[in-house]
């Protein structure tokens, strides 16, 4: 397995990095192409490997030149998928010396002239020693764009004797124009039963003793990363004397125990504030960080959920089988809906635990609201047990106000009346040829009018100035408020005259008038909230919400007359439309 001599200690990640296919672990698709490719003489011009950290690409790179480049132990052989290891080639491959293998870290040589010193001057020269002449450039996301495009050319017609590797863990920053010139491989995350059985195995070669649940944190901890992973054993078999343990590992990585974990979680969904603040202080000071106790909360939530959805996520193998029977029990007690909550909070609790001066107190006060929310009510069964109450017969919404008449239904006239902006720009109300003013029986007509033709200055001031003594068509005497504009019975004289094309008469009154539309309106409106105060659905609300209060009541009639201003208009018959007529057409 391993690919460098013996000098003395070696890191884990290093000693037993794979030297050929046969030792890559997780990447079974990806070896059996290349495993065809090889013996099918189908080898392309240029590879790109992709994926996360610490899964093999820049080691999948070496093996791939070696397999290029392998001669045999009797120096006859032809490229393999299966390199010797023992030739010339593949030593001083393995050992990064080989005049015709560079390797290239492409975040420190960004610019277009390290590609044109590195590869495009030299790309023409044939190998030196081996058979092919390879690049390996690792990061290749981190080149500029005017590096990428220098190399394009190269790229699309290499000559025979040239081969590209490319590595990236950014392979959506790579531009498109360079990936249709390469053969693509996904490494991928290393499955947890595959890395548990492969550090066992590396355990076992370097005589540690290590237990099995240990070797299952580091698995978590890695997601996926070999390299990570050999990094942590390593770690952990020199933190360990003799056997080392859980709770050596879990010391090591900073985690807090995931059973008392589990207790807090529990302790949170029972709602009991005080046990879940002694738990989280105790963990506090057995030295568990405070943002990961709560990471490790919002961890449980997701396990919990995605076990509510497929029972099989219970049976990961990082996790010890009392836990699986733990988190099997509290997926089957807890609703999806408590579950989500939960996650929403304790993401938003992560924030302010970061932007806190002082973590352990922002975590406190978010394990307080976790279980101050944990037995209060989703939003449906509210709903539901608001709805519980008998709902009188006749009607299940709002009650109507009765009459139907008034400010605030006053009919409107709107389809006979001539639209303009009364006021604002006069000029534009024309006159209906012989004015008709029984089309105005009511003075809620004249506001109507003066609404649909959008002068809310006036429409503003008649509504909350106007004193209405009597009306009449073409005759109106209004008592003025206080703080009416002097001139309000001139210009509302002035604008009815253009639109109606008729004189009207306005007179004021010191006495007599009713009250203002503005007051009428708000009277109907404490009217219909006291009404609506005595309705059996508002009372289940204001009991199960006591701070709660009538924000806004809008009447069946309201709302119609919303949908209907808000609907499109209807198309013209097609039967009266000529032939060519084009609906998108502007002209």
């Amino acid at each position: 397995m391993t690919d460098t001599p013996d000098t003395g200690y070696q890191v884990l990640a290093r000693k037993y990095r794979p030297a050929t296919f046969a030792d890559l672990i997780g990447q079974d698709a990806m070896v059996r192409t290349l495993e065809n490719a090889f013996e099918a003489d189908r080898i392309a011009q240029a590879f790109m490997l992709t994926g996360i950290r610490g899964t093999g690409k820049t080691t999948t790179a070496r093996i791939i030149a070696k397999g290029l480049n392998c001669i045999g132990p009797d120096g006859q052989g032809g490229p393999t998928t299966d390199p010797c290891g023992v030739c010339q080639n593949c030593v001083a491959i393995a050992q990064g010396r080989h005049v015709d293998v560079m390797e290239m870290d492409a975040a420190s040589n960004t610019g277009v002239q390290n590609i044109r010193d590195a590869i495009i001057e030299t790309v023409s020269y044939r190998a030196a020693q081996a058979r092919y002449k390879i690049f390996i450039i690792d990061e290749v996301h981190m080149l500029s764009t005017s590096a990428f495009n220098a190399l394009l050319k190269t790229l699309e017609e290499p000559p025979p004797h040239v081969k590209f590797l490319f590595a990236t863990t950014e392979i959506r920053k790579v531009p498109v124009t360079v990936l249709s010139r390469c053969q693509r491989f996904d490494l991928r995350r290393i499955e947890p039963e595959v890395m548990i059985a492969h550090l066992q195995k590396v355990a076992g070669l370097e005589r540690a003793l290590i237990a099995e649940d240990a070797l299952a944190l580091i698995t978590r901890a890695a997601e996926g990363s070999v390299r990570d992973a050999m990094s942590l054993l390593d770690q952990a078999i020199a933190h360990g004397a003799g056997e080392t343990t859980a709770t050596q590992v879990r010391a090591m990585l900073g985690l807090a125990d995931r059973g008392r974990v589990l207790d807090l979680f529990e302790a949170i969904m029972r709602g009991d504030a005080a046990a879940a603040l002694n738990e989280l202080g105790g963990q506090y000071a057995d030295g568990a960080d405070p943002v990961a106790v709560l990471r490790d909360l919002a961890e449980i939530t997701h396990w919990l959920s995605v076990i509510k959805i497929t029972s099989d996520a219970a049976d990961d193998p990082t996790i010890p089988p009392e836990e699986r029977t733990r988190g099997r029990s509290l997926a089957e007690r807890l609703p999806m809906r408590v579950l989500t909550r939960t996650w929403q909070m304790l993401l938003k609790a992560l924030e302010e635990v970061n932007l806190s001066p002082n973590a352990m107190m922002a975590a406190e006060m978010a394990v307080i609201r976790l279980t101050h929310v944990a037995d209060l009510p989703t939003p449906g069964d509210l709903v539901k047990k608001l709805q519980s109450p008998p709902v009188p017969s006749g009607g299940s919404g709002p009650v109507r106000p009765s009459g139907g008449s008034g400010p605030l239904h006053a009919p409107r006239a709107q389809a006979a009346m001539p639209r303009g902006n009364i006021g604002g720009a006069q000029a534009a109300l024309q006159p209906e040829p012989g004015p008709d003013l029984s089309l105005y029986p009511t003075f809620p007509s004249i506001v109507a009018l003066i609404e649909a033709a959008r002068d809310i200055k006036l429409l503003v001031e008649v509504k909350t100035c106007l004193r209405l003594v009597s009306y009449a068509p073409g005759r109106i005497e209004f008592q003025p408020t206080d703080g009416a504009p002097a001139d309000l019975s001139q210009r509302l004289g002035r604008a009815l005259q253009l639109a109606t094309g008729a004189r009207w008469i306005i007179s004021l009154a010191n006495e007599g008038g009713g009250p203002t539309i503005a007051e009428a309106e708000q009277a109907q409106r404490h009217a219909l909230e006291a009404e609506l105060e005595q309705h059996p659905l508002l009372q289940a609300v204001k009991a199960a919400f006591p701070q709660a209060r009538i924000a806004r009541v809008r009447t069946r009639a309201e709302l119609a007359a919303e949908a209907s201003a808000e609907a499109l208009p209807d198309l013209p018959d097609p039967e009266d439309m000529p032939e060519d007529w084009d609906p998108f057409d502007d002209e």
